[in-house]
């Protein structure tokens, strides 16, 4: 298929904006089902896992195909809960465009904003879609004021609403000023176009005015026509927005209802006239791999080919399932590629196009296109495939680091080595799920973004693997860092079965602000230790931060110079330089200053005016502030921090504060210095109740 016609879009938000509401009847328009599938109900074509249908939540990002208007929509449905991050994370490295869910009454909310600055990180262009304008309370101009001021977004609004609240009927579009009415008494899947009604002329005439000036602003084709004063077609209006849309200088903003079906027609009319197509997108850019110079590639099939995987998932069945993003060239099944990541070569054994859990196998893949594969081993999420000859490494994706850990078991001492197997295989395909063994205790500790990513993660052991656990309950993911510079030193020395080895490494260490949580630089003279050293001394380094000095927890935050040392020409070895650089960073981070960090959370309660009070101090009780405060449609909006190891269990605590009315979402703001008490207390307990790494 020509790439201009295809749409590689997702659907993100906060939780219950309604983005698999919205999947699911643009499934239903574009012809893929014959009936219209519902979250509550759990019969949601995209919620396709049992703990999705019976959660009423999206736990894994789902991919289907849909065709409208003779383009065809690759659609990814992600998560809107903060402990599924990574499947946002995954899904927008691969996407061209992205449709933002948010909702006509609750606004922009923590995981709008997340999933908001995600999006901006790769540069995907977005429709901005205000979703449940049916329902009480909702305002599309206090919407779209909070989507300027939180999200720093300019908003081009397309459409204002023909109704309001329950009245709801409609959109009125301010490009085609024409009148969109819904309902399913009507013919052509529920809508009528007709004029404006007369009583929203003046209303439609004002918001269409002041959308042409705001595209003046932005467009300069638009501008000589307007300073002219001439006649702007709707053709004319639309090629500027996509201009607008696919550089991020403006966002387009569309109405409706997905649950009530009104509106979703117009936005899938609107992922075609505004959203990229991966031709849009330009020329795709990498490394060799072998010689580290920068390569690109041109979104062709004549193109060597180039894919990046993003996604990897462990079926019972079949094994692992390996979704790839296809960014050059074609592939045919049985064909061998070359993983540039790895090294390694892989062959294509069959080629599925993934309709949620269904499948349909295809003999070839083209540039542009989502597909998924079965029967590859040694795969990772961010891995590049391509053509031997012409080897790429393309950007990979990073994931945020876990915050929550629990001890892991079989109910069975015989399950042992099965769970280890289940738990290998859930960390390979989840790049935010951790599994480590406890050196103090040698018991099994699992990792991830929260509570209740490692409750889904057990129950689809439970599920999947027919296998029964006991998980300790979830403590904080600490992490150790520095406040001073400090100098190590170590020369090993060692006799065995006849053969020395020999190694002498002097490092310094500081502390390192920033992004960055690793930093290793060589500034030592040209031949005091050979080069061919420096990976051995580097990989000690990393070994001996994945277990801290002060209490085994992972380091960060550190740069690491290797400054001096010696070697023998008979003697030295990796081996050697590896155990000394390990060792000469341990000595030196204990003289560093050590001390614990630890997640803090950023937090917002919405809670009734008579709760305010005893919520606003509990959560001071729980060490936490309240950084802003708002009022909107009588409850009040408290955004605050706290640290996530006096946030267990505070679903329970609000509920019981608030009668069961008050409500909260909570994500991972950053790491903190502990304070010195506190960090005294986990010291104290780590080998007690704090029975992990």
């Amino acid at each position: 298929m020509d790439p201009t016609r295809i749409r590689n879009i997702g659907f993100m938000a906060h939780i219950d904006a309604g983005k698999t509401t919205t999947t699911e009847r643009i499934l239903y328009y574009t012809g893929v089902t014959y009936k219209i599938g519902d979250v509550d109900d759990g019969t949601a074509v995209m919620d396709w896992m049992e703990q999705e249908q019976e959660r009423g939540i999206t736990i894994t990002a789902a991919a289907t195909t849909c065709y409208w208007n003779d383009y065809r929509i690759n659609i990814i449905d992600t998560p809107g809960h903060v402990d599924f991050t990574a499947e946002v994370e995954r899904s927008l490295r691969i996407l061209d465009g992205a449709i933002l869910v948010v909702c006509g009454v609750g606004g922009v909310e923590p995981q709008t904003e997340k999933v908001w600055y995600q999006a901006s990180r790769y540069n995907i262009p977005r429709i901005l879609y205000i979703n449940k304008m049916d329902r009480v309370g909702s305002d599309y101009n206090d919407v779209i004021n909070q989507l300027e001021e939180k999200l720093h977004a300019k908003t081009l609004l397309l459409h204002i609403p023909l109704g309001t609240e329950e009245n709801f009927q409609g959109i009125i579009d301010l490009i085609s000023m024409k009148a969109y009415r819904f309902g399913d008494e009507l013919a052509d899947f529920g809508f009528e176009i007709m004029p404006i009604p007369s009583e929203y002329v003046d209303e439609a005439e004002m918001h269409r005015e002041h959308l042409i000036e705001i595209i003046s602003e932005l467009d300069l084709e638009i501008m000589e026509k307007v300073l002219e004063k001439k006649d702007i077609s709707e053709e004319c209006l639309k090629a500027a927005i996509r201009r607008i849309c696919i550089e991020q200088s403006g966002y387009p903003v569309l109405l409706g209802s997905s649950f009530k079906k009104k509106g979703v027609q117009n936005l899938l009319d609107a992922i075609i006239d505004y959203l990229p197509s991966p031709v849009d997108m330009g020329d795709v850019k990498g490394i060799n791999p072998k010689t580290k110079d920068a390569v690109t590639r041109k979104l062709s099939d004549d193109e060597p080919f180039s894919a990046v995987v993003f996604k990897v998932m462990t079926d019972i069945y079949a094994g692992q399932l390996i979704y790839f993003r296809v960014y050059s060239g074609v592939v045919q099944t049985g064909t061998t590629v070359y993983n540039s990541t790895k090294g390694e070569r892989q062959r294509f054994l069959r080629l599925l196009k993934m309709h949620a859990n269904k499948r349909e196998e295809q003999k070839e893949v083209r540039a542009g296109d989502i597909a998924a594969t079965i029967g590859i081993s040694n795969i990772s999420t961010g891995d590049t495939l391509c053509d031997e000859k012409h080897p790429i490494i393309l950007e990979t994706i990073t994931f945020p680091e876990p915050v929550v850990n629990a001890t892991i078991e079989p109910r069975l001492t015989s399950d042992h080595k099965k769970l280890s197997e289940i738990l290998n295989k859930l960390a390979s395909e989840d790049p935010t799920f951790k599994v480590f063994v406890d050196n103090n205790t040698g018991q099994t500790i699992i990792s991830g973004m929260g509570e209740l990513h490692l409750e889904v993660l057990r129950e689809r052991i439970r599920r999947e693997f027919n296998l029964n656990t006991k998980m300790g309950k979830p403590r904080v993911a600490y992490h150790e860092t520095i406040r001073v510079s400090a100098k190590g030193e170590e020369e090993y020395v060692k006799q065995a079965a006849g053969k020395s080895q020999y190694a002498h490494v002097v490092l310094e260490i500081m502390p390192l602000t920033g992004k960055e949580k690793f930093k290793f630089n060589t500034r030592i003279k040209p031949g005091i230790i050979p080069a061919e050293y420096y990976s051995a001394i580097e990989t000690g380094v990393k070994e001996s931060m994945e277990v801290g000095v002060l209490a085994g927890f992972p380091v960060i935050n550190i740069e690491v110079n290797l400054i001096d040392g010696t070697y023998r020409e008979e003697d030295s070895t990796d081996l050697a330089f590896k155990i000394a650089a390990a060792t000469a960073f341990k000595k030196a981070f204990r003289d560093a200053k050590p001390i614990l960090l630890e997640p803090m959370m950023k937090l917002e309660i919405v809670v009734q005016d008579e709760y305010l009070g005893e919520v606003i101090g509990d959560l001071n009780a729980r060490e936490g502030k309240v950084t802003h405060m708002d009022v909107k449609n009588n409850l009040h909006i408290i955004d605050g921090l706290a640290p996530l190891s006096n946030m267990f269990g505070y679903a329970t605590a609000l509920r019981t504060l608030s009668q069961g009315r008050a409500n909260y979402s909570m994500e991972f703001q950053d790491y903190i210095e502990m304070p010195e008490k506190k960090m005294q207390d986990v010291l104290n307990n780590q080998l007690g109740i704090y029975t992990f790494n």
